[in-house]
C-alpha cells in the first residue's frame, strides 16, 4: 500500500500550488490513498465547504484539520456533510464531525485519524496519547483496516516524537503537522512505523509560514496585534510518501517537495 501526505494547505498560493502539482505527484508516485492537511486553506486559517470539495473534486482521498477546523464559522455547519474529512478527535465532543475516516482503494482499507497536540495549540484538548489507546481500539473492533495513518496536529517537536514511540508496531504512520516547516528525520520506527515532526506546507514561497511577511514581521517586530494573512507568491508544495508491506507496517518514508 502506498500513501501521500502533503502537510498544511495555506492560503490561496497554498491551494493553487496544490492544485498544480497533484497530478503530477498522482502520476509519479501512483498512491493508493492521498490526504492532505487543510485547516488553513481558507485564507490562512480554517477551511469552508466550497475549498473542501473543491479538493476532492480534484481527486483528494482525505483532509485532515486542527487547532483552526472551525476558525471559518461557516464550515461548522457544513463538515457533516463530507465523509471523508477527519477533525481532531480529542476535543470537546460537541465538535461535528468524525473521529477518524476509513477509505477504501486497490483492495486496501486505511484508516486516518487526527488528533491535537496538548501543548500550546491554542485550544482545550483530552490527552492524545489516551485518545489514540482508545480510537485504535474502536477502529480495530468496528473495521478490518490494513493500516492506520494518524495525523498528529502538535507544536511541540517532542511531543510528537513521544507519540511516534508510543504508538510505534500499532499505527503504520505518525505524521506530524501544523509547524509548516518540513523536518529531516523522517524514519521506520524500530516496530514498523513511519514516522515524521512534520511534513511542512503547500504556501507561498516568500513567507513566515505561509503568512506574509510584512505582517508576520508588525506583530513580531513592532508587536502591533495585526491580523495574519496569507502570503500571496509562487508556491511549493511538501509532504511525504509511505510505502507499506501486507501487514500495514511501514517499508520506507520520503520526504517531497515540489515547486509551482
Amino acid at each position: 500500500m502506498r500513501i501521500l501526505f502533503a502537510g498544511d494547505i495555506v492560503g490561496h498560493s497554498g491551494r493553487r500550488t496544490f492544485e498544480t502539482v497533484y497530478p503530477d505527484l498522482r502520476s509519479a508516485y501512483n498512491p493508493d490513498f492521498f490526504i492532505v492537511n487543510a485547516e488553513n486553506s481558507a485564507a490562512g486559517l480554517g477551511i469552508t465547504s466550497k475549498i473542501a470539495k473543491d479538493l476532492f473534486d480534484l481527486g483528494v482521498d482525505c483532509v485532515t484539520l486542527g487547532n483552526h477546523s472551525f476558525s471559518n464559522r461557516e464550515f461548522f455547519g457544513h463538515i457533516k456533510e463530507f465523509d471523508k474529512i477527519a477533525r481532531p478527535a480529542n476535543v470537546n465532543p460537541d465538535w461535528p464531525g468524525k473521529d477518524y475516516c476509513i477509505l477504501s482503494n486497490n483492495g486496501y482499507k486505511l484508516a486516518v485519524m487526527n488528533l491535537l497536540g496538548q501543548i500550546e495549540t491554542g485550544v482545550f484538548c483530552d490527552n492524545p496519547f489516551k485518545c489514540a489507546d482508545k480510537l485504535i481500539d474502536l477502529i480495530k473492533e468496528e473495521n478490518d483496516v490494513d493500516g492506520i495513518l494518524l495525523d498528529f496536529h502538535a507544536e511541540v517537536t517532542s511531543e510528537k516524537k513521544a507519540m511516534g514511540y508510543y504508538l510505534d508496531g500499532r499505527v503504520t504512520a505518525v505524521i506530524g503537522t501544523h509547524t509548516h516547516v518540513q523536518t529531516a528525520d523522517e524514519e521506520v520506527l524500530p516496530n514498523g512505523t513511519a514516522f515524521i515532526t512534520d511534513a511542512g506546507m503547500c504556501g507561498a514561497c516568500d513567507s513566515v509560514l505561509g503568512m506574509d511577511i510584512g505582517v508576520s514581521l508588525s506583530r513580531l517586530v513592532d508587536k502591533l496585534p495585526v491580523r495574519y494573512e496569507a502570503a500571496e507568491g509562487p508556491g511549493f508544495a511538501s509532504g511525504v510518501i509511505i510505502d507499506t508491506d501486507d501487514s500495514g507496517k511501514c517499508t520506507s518514508i520520503k520526504r517531497f517537495r515540489e515547486f509551482e
